[in-house]
């Protein structure tokens, strides 16, 4: 039996690399009860495979076409794929009348596969080019009377419930190729909730809606379906997945649902690989639940609460407005939700005093402990060590418990300090200014250090063309000896930290020093010798002058000595702890490093052995897994394949602050009248006005600033700190008050403002921008 042209409704998704994604689809809707499909054959990939359609083929179209009018369109073998849409990259025809014309419309649609824009879309989702091959479904034109696309999910807000209509007079093309408006109908639970227009009868919309979710239902996942209508009835000509949505958190329990993202408020939106998923779950002591290569944790009882409800809208709104503003909106909660009572005898705790040797002592302990794990770690392999790690992760969460009353302690002294500062003497953000300098910052003292190495490397111009040409690790043995002792020093204290950091797999500064050289070289070619010191000294005097004229000001007020005494408290308060802010997450990330390193030497391992076939293999599997590989020395490497495959699609996600169980995505927005036309408006976190030029950095390895450059990018974690030191502002796109860029640049007097929707879009490269770090609002100069 030929294998060349294939009758649609002899086709499944089983036939795939034979027919293309289009052709598969089709044949599994052709087969199910109650979905109408056109009639039509696919010419397939082993016909295509031929420079010239092999003669079997040939007259096997011959003898089906006849001189009705057919559609022609491509089917790719990745093409309506769960991951892939690849809509209009390939080429399609309507109204093709003849043998003659199909087969060369046929060509046509082959050719289309190795256009520019297609090849480029494979490359952007990583799709091998060497696997691609194109199938052609040949699908009776039908008379349409009206035609359109079906979401069965509204592809903008990704409400699962909602399906979305869109209808032309006619036949479709002209609204899939964007050259018509089409009239918008809303369905959802089997109601019409909104229209454009009248093209579309409420009963037609309503059998859509259930054509739609029969179709969804069988695919099991939302769909994006073009339909025609023609003589009352309704045609289903291409069924795909909707590619763009955010997939939703899977619950054990059923009812409505609302999950808080976990990335925004670490600081990391990119998708993390399984393992670093897994890891960091074992980290913390709150469930989490992945969707998009993300966490998001589940907090409809505390919004469902009378109780909890407001002061947890306070505190999320008060770190990042947006995140506050988008749950305070959600309305489809569970009844019933008991109000979380704490045990008896509990109460907010007692505050600690404000001793610096409370933070010396935790320092110290968790120096201490982090030496016994690296000792313990250092004798151990295989299932032994994996144990060692998951038990020393009990100690993390210890240690994490302990210090977070004096984590607490400096942020909650800034907040006193801004509201009642502000109060009493109209001025917002003092504590910007006070926080400058403050001792203890390990974040801040890792940008400082590197502005320290800069100061041995300058005067050796052979270590200074050695980082020049430098493309990997092999390097630091290049370098003269005190040069590369300096450096290694450097990596001993921050080589476990990078950026993404909360992801264990991520590579560590120690893995790819290269990632420091950007900015190294930067602090070499524009800094001059004592800098750090001299922006210590310089951010100590500002912060000292500042105490003083605040204390001046409040003694001229009523009880003005009483506001002098209790301000001078916070300010110390301030200065003790602020610095220790950072301190516990750096614990974190150098267990995280101990932890790296170790299972890199067990990667390595499985690899000489022939287990993996890569040490990143690890990185796509959970932890559960990886002990089972390294206890059986077998791994499921098709597994490790669709692992790395889906990454590459959850890296092309945009993760939401809020997300529901319904799949909606729940947005804030500010409530500003005071900005200008045209600004952008995001969240005030470290005071100041500068205007400089834009520099949009994805990558912190792509981060060639200038001096009097602002940063413009989409998140910024303590592995982004040592660029804080060679630019002039800050814009990112998430964040909050009391986040780890924010912090800093409070410390060094940088001007941000964080939380700016869609900046590094709206932002061009090289703009001329201002950032005003006091009102937060981000302004085009030219």
């Amino acid at each position: 039996m030929s294998t060349f042209v294939l009758d649609l409704r002899d086709l499944d998704r089983s036939a795939v690399a034979l027919v293309g994604g289009k052709a598969a689809n089709l044949g599994e809707l052709a087969r199910l009860e109650g979905v109408s499909v056109p009639e039509g054959f696919c010419v397939t990939t082993d016909a295509l495979a031929h420079p010239l359609l092999p003669t079997e083929a040939l007259a096997e179209l011959a003898a089906r076409v006849g001189q009705s009018a057919w559609a022609v369109r491509s089917s790719a073998t990745a093409e309506d794929a769960p991951g892939t849409s690849f809509a209009g990259q390939h080429d399609s025809w309507l109204d093709v009348v003849g043998v003659d014309a199909i087969v060369a419309h046929v060509s046509r649609c082959r050719a289309s596969l190795f256009t520019d824009r297609a090849v480029a879309y494979r490359a952007a989702n990583g799709l091998d080019p060497r696997q691609a091959r194109m199938a052609v479904v040949v699908q009776r034109m039908v008379p349409a009377e009206v035609s359109g696309v079906l979401f069965t999910a509204d592809p903008v807000s990704g409400h699962r419930r909602t399906t979305v209509i869109e209808a032309v007079r006619g036949l479709g093309d002209a609204l899939v190729a964007g050259r018509v408006s089409p009239e918008v109908v809303r369905v959802r639970d089997g109601r019409v909730v909104e229209r454009t227009g009248g093209l579309l009868s409420d009963a037609d919309a309503l059998r859509l809606e259930a054509l739609g979710r029969r179709i969804e239902a069988h695919f099991g996942r939302p769909q994006d379906i073009e339909w025609c209508l023609a003589g009352g009835e309704l045609s289903v000509v291409q069924a795909r997945p909707i590619t763009t949505l955010f997939p939703v958190p899977e619950m054990a329990t059923p009812g409505p649902h609302v999950f808080l993202s976990v990335g925004h408020n670490q600081m990391m939106t990119d998708a993390m690989k399984p393992l670093g998923l897994s890891v960091w779950r074992m980290t913390t002591p709150r469930p989490m639940f992945v969707a998009g290569g993300r966490l998001f944790v589940e907090v409809s009882k505390e919004l469902a609460s009378p109780v909890v409800r407001p002061g947890f809208l306070a505190m999320l709104e008060r770190a990042d407005p947006l995140t506050g503003k988008a749950l305070a909106a959600v309305e489809d909660l569970p009844e019933g939700v008991e109000t979380p009572r704490p045990p008896p005898g509990s109460g907010p705790p007692v505050p600690i005093p404000t001793d610096p040797a409370l933070v010396t002592a935790l320092i110290e302990e968790t120096h201490a402990s982090l030496e016994a794990l690296e000792a313990e770690l250092g004798t151990r392999s295989g299932v032994d060590l994996l144990d060692v790690v998951q038990q020393d992760l009990g100690e993390l969460q210890r240690l994490m418990r302990k210090s977070h009353q004096a984590a607490m302690a400096g942020m909650e002294a800034t907040w006193w300090l801004d509201d009642h500062l502000g109060a009493w003497l109209g001025e917002s953000k003092v504590a910007d200014t006070l926080t400058l300098a403050a001792p203890g910052n390990v974040t801040s003292e890792m940008g400082l250090d590197l502005l320290r190495l800069a100061d041995v490397i300058r005067p050796h111009a052979d270590a200074v063309a050695t980082l020049e040409r430098a493309r990997d690790a092999s390097f630091v043995e290049e370098l003269p000896p005190r040069v590369r002792d300096a450096f290694l020093a450097y990596l001993e204290t921050y080589g476990a930290r990078c950026t993404g950091e909360i992801d264990l797999t991520r590579p560590r500064w120690f893995e790819e020093p290269t990632a420091l050289l950007p900015t190294l070289l930067h602090h070499v070619r524009n800094a001059a010798p004592g800098e750090a010191e001299r922006r210590v000294e310089r951010g100590r005097r500002l912060a000292t002058a500042k105490e003083a004229e605040v204390l001046e000001r409040l003694r001229g007020l009523e009880d003005g000595e009483a506001k002098v005494a209790e301000t001078r408290r916070m300010i110390e308060r301030l200065r003790t702890f602020i610095g220790f802010r950072e301190f516990p997450k750096y614990g974190m990330i150098r267990r995280y490093g101990a932890y790296k390193r170790a299972l890199l030497r067990e990667a390595e391992r499985l690899g000489r052995e022939g287990v993996l076939r890569e040490p990143d293999d690890v990185s796509f599997l959970t932890w559960e897994e990886l002990r089972d590989v390294v206890a059986s020395g077998v791994v499921d490497r098709e597994l490790v394949d669709a692992r790395r495959a889906r990454h590459v699609v959850d890296q092309r996600l945009t993760p939401p602050r809020v997300l529901t169980s319904d799949g909606e995505v729940r947005t804030g927005t500010y409530d500003r009248t005071d900005v200008e036309d045209g600004a952008l408006v995001g969240l005030p976190v470290s005071a100041g006005v500068v205007e400089g030029r834009a520099r949009v950095v994805l990558d912190l390895a792509d981060a060639a600033l200038e001096p009097g450059d602002i940063l413009v990018t989409r998140f910024t974690d303590p592995g982004w700190t040592p660029v804080f030191l060679g630019i002039a502002g800050l814009v990112t796109e998430v964040g909050g008050q009391m986040t780890h860029g924010s912090v800093i640049a409070r410390e060094l007097g940088l001007p941000a403002v964080v939380a700016v929707e869609h900046a590094t879009r709206l932002i061009r490269d090289g703009q001329r921008i201002r950032v005003d770090g006091t009102r937060g609002t981000v302004s085009y100069v030219d």
